[in-house]
């Protein structure tokens, strides 16, 4: 049986917040949360990076939403949702819809515009910075079954979602897991700090490889720097390929238990992001944007030296080396000079066992996480398709 049609706009009450002037710091530091578009989480909406006062509610256009009501973003990530755990106000780049509850239910309406999020992305297309309006936002079509139905399928969603939401945890668990690992085994040695990086590799650093785009689409893998993101062990599956010859392959090509590292980043936090190249079933390289480093293996493990450079003691190093101006970047030079803690040989190759086991079992969450997000997805289509 079809559903009756109406529109987002006959649901309820629409509206968007504002921004205080930042020039008046009596409108900042107040009580009131005040939520930007980066606080919504596609979920229950309960904190928020900035607050606002009183004084700065009343003098700006912000306005006060209660727990419950549904919020959407309208620019750059259109389609961004959350609903309103706390008593708040946002900024105008997100909506809320004060919905009538005789209507509509928060949940189902939410699912329903989780579901609808390319089409509204596609919606907000052509501008200079994409957005939607309150205007588009209101004519856009929902199937509106009785309240009950709605109630139901926002209950399957919900458990769906839930689910998926699990074993994405459980996923990231590994990566904590690993430091503590790590720093158990090794964080005595974190204070016994004799060597540098430069002690303990086989060969000269080198950055990587460049070659313009037209070289792409065939010939062999090579590594990129969202590569090293994302997972504790290069995904060979993933690389893009490009063309290349013999000679430059020699150059550039990397080997199990190479490290690499970004030199560069927009974020921080990102430069000297360290991953480590698995066994590989093709020659592989490595773009210009990373840096390879091989260490001898008879003086460090790999796996060891790739959870030093990712331990809270590493990263903190890394960006004690690390320079700022437009990007932040960091070169051969502050990696040489990296203090390397060198335990038992035995000691570390304990804990590359452990990693090998910890990315075994990463390796069934990752399908355990894929069938969870299949299932929303394929409910999300039932429902809603």
């Amino acid at each position: 049986m079809k559903w009756k049609l109406r529109t987002l706009g006959d649901l309820g009450e629409w509206g968007s917040g504002g921004t205080p002037l930042s020039s008046i710091p009596e409108y900042y530091n107040g009580t009131i949360p005040w939520l930007i578009i980066e606080d919504l989480n596609d979920g229950i909406v309960t904190s928020s990076q900035k607050t606002i006062t009183e004084l700065g509610l009343k003098n700006s256009s912000a306005k006060i939403v209660e727990p419950g009501t549904l919020l959407i973003a309208m620019y750059g990530s259109i389609g961004k949702l959350g609903i309103t755990g706390i008593r708040c106000a946002t900024n105008q780049a997100i909506a809320f819809c004060r919905h009538d509850p005789k209507l509509v239910d928060v949940d189902f309406l939410f699912y329903y515009l989780l579901y609808s999020r390319e089409k509204l992305l596609d919606l907000g297309k052509g501008n200079t910075q994409q957005n939607i309006g309150q205007a588009v936002l209101k004519e856009y079509p929902i199937p509106l079954p009785p309240l009950e139905e709605q109630k139901r399928i926002a209950s399957l969603l919900a458990r769906a979602d839930r689910l998926r939401g699990l074993r994405r945890a459980a996923r990231e668990q590994c990566d904590s897991l690993l430091q503590s690992v790590f720093l158990e085994m090794f964080g005595d040695y974190l204070n016994k700090i004799e060597c540098q990086f430069a002690d303990v590799l086989q060969i000269p650093l080198t950055n990587g490889f460049f070659e313009k785009n037209e070289k792409y689409g065939t010939g062999n893998p090579i590594v990129w720097v969202d590569n090293l993101y994302h997972t504790n062990i290069i995904d060979i599956s993933a690389l893009r390929r490009v063309q290349v010859s013999e000679k430059e392959l020699e150059k550039y090509e990397v080997f199990d238990g190479d490290l690499l590292f970004t030199r560069s980043s927009l974020v921080a936090e990102g430069v000297g992001q360290a991953n480590i190249v698995p066994k590989l079933e093709e020659r592989t390289m490595f773009e210009s944007h990373i840096i390879r480093a091989r260490v001898d293996k008879t003086k460090i493990n790999p796996y060891y030296a790739l959870g030093l450079f990712r331990s809270q003691f590493g990263k903190s190093e890394i960006m004690k080396r690390a320079k700022t101006a437009t990007m932040t970047t960091i070169g051969q030079d502050a990696l040489y000079e990296f203090p390397c803690p060198i335990p038992p040989l035995a000691l570390q190759e304990e804990f590359a066992r452990v990693v090998a086991r910890v990315e075994a079992l990463r390796a069934r969450m990752d399908e355990s996480a894929r069938q969870g997000e299949a299932l929303f997805q394929s409910l999300l289509a039932e429902s809603f398709g």
